[in-house]
């Protein structure tokens, strides 16, 4: 397994829970000396104990470097670079990484997030080193579906759409899940499979896009946007999302970049939703400003901003993408005095995290960035300005 973060562990750990012997393998050498004490560097439901049982039994084992393989398996990171264009860069290197361990009748798996046609761009980094593996290995492509928080049963459960450079490597490919994989898994090729994960998150980003601007334009016509889905979504045909704070984490926040980039002309509303999703996390930095002003002119001092929740949603510890740190990070940039609070995380390396029972004490405005359960138990304390962008005081 090529990486050990938010998918690579949790897989490798269900994979080794079948018995199955599995090397993970990560670059940072704190991430491996963690798991090899059968510990976990990721805050993941479950995960904690599951990693514990398969590195005692010694199905589970982490190194920096990779080890000859029946089956590779690419969980590393697939950000963007200038311009929101895709960085193949991390799975380039994994790919190179594994190249010399290679044998013949081995399958090499890509479950990355990644551009149409990476695939078969890594089976030419492949021969191109190693041309003796001509029509002797497999490689396939199967992205995961699965929600932080809940990530060890989705992996289990869902189903999952596998696509092999050939009809040989698709077959191959299936026959792998199958260990570990309860839900159904539909064969494709390997650019419909590409295709198919970055529309998936496409096509959420769009639905919350209408959420979040919905939410703009019931804040400006004083309608409780809140109320206005419950009441809409009674209607048998309507379904709509839950507005936040803007969109993050690693899939949805990212993936429909990957088509605007290569399909720039045709992807019209997958760049709107983009860009309404974005703006919708600076609007609520505006938001926040205008009120940290107005409790000055009312008061003469400035307002100290308790901002609650820095994960990219509820409950979980993963900063990645997250527009709840963006709102909080600006405002600190900008010299307004903020409370950073996530009871997620123990720590961060930049900002003092500050306690859920300190920051009700000493803040003038809370602002709701993030739904997290601990913050529910506030509605209906709060004697101070309240900005709600997550709906943590509707439901």
């Amino acid at each position: 397994m090529m990486g050990l973060g938010y998918i690579g562990l949790p897989t490798a750990a269900l994979i080794a829970s079948k018995r199955v012997k599995v090397t993970g393998v990560d670059i940072h050498q704190h991430v491996v000396d963690t798991i090899n004490e059968g510990k976990i560097h990721i805050v993941e439901p479950d995960l904690d104990g599951l990693v514990h049982h398969v590195v005692k039994e010694g199905y589970l084992k982490a190194s920096i470097k990779p080890v000859a393989a029946d089956v590779y398996l690419i969980a590393v990171p697939t950000p963007f670079k200038g311009n929101h264009v895709p960085d193949l860069s991390f799975v380039e290197k994994a790919v190179k990484n594994i190249i010399p361990t290679l044998q013949k009748g081995a399958l090499v798996i890509l479950e990355s997030t990644s551009p149409v046609g990476t695939t078969h761009k890594i089976q030419e980094l492949i021969f191109q080193e190693r041309p003796d593996l001509k029509g002797e290995i497999f490689i396939a492509y199967c992205p995961e579906r699965v929600l932080p928080g809940n990530v060890i049963y989705e992996l289990e459960q869902n189903d999952r759409a596998i696509g092999g450079i050939d009809e040989a490597s698709t077959e191959k490919a299936v026959w792998f899940y199958k260990h570990f994989v309860k839900g159904e898994l539909h064969k494709t090729n390997s650019q419909t499979a590409e295709m198919c994960k970055l529309v998936e998150n496409s096509s959420r980003d769009v639905q919350i896009a209408f959420a979040n601007e919905l939410s703009m334009i019931c804040d400006k016509a004083n309608i409780n946007v809140w109320e206005l889905i419950r009441l809409a979504n009674k209607h048998p045909r309507v379904n709509i999302l839950q507005p936040g704070t803007g969109v993050g984490g690693h899939c949805i926040a990212v993936d429909p970049w990957f088509i605007v980039s290569e399909f720039p002309e045709e992807s019209k509303i997958i760049r709107s939703a983009r860009e309404i999703n974005n703006y919708k996390t600076e609007w609520a930095i505006e938001k926040v400003k205008n009120a940290a002003l107005q409790f000055k002119i009312e008061n003469d001092r400035d307002a100290i901003i308790a901002c609650m929740g820095l994960a990219f949603k509820p409950n979980i510890d993963d900063l990645r993408e997250s527009p709840a740190l963006h709102v909080a990070q600006q405002l600190d940039i900008d010299g307004f005095k903020v409370l950073f609070v996530e009871p997620n995380l123990k720590s961060h390396e930049k900002y003092l995290l500050t306690s859920l029972t300190e920051a009700k004490e000493k803040c003038d405005i809370m602002v709701f960035l993030v739904a997290h359960k601990e913050f529910k138990t506030l509605n209906g304390e709060l004697q101070l300005k309240v900005l709600d962008f997550c709906g943590v005081r509707e439901n």
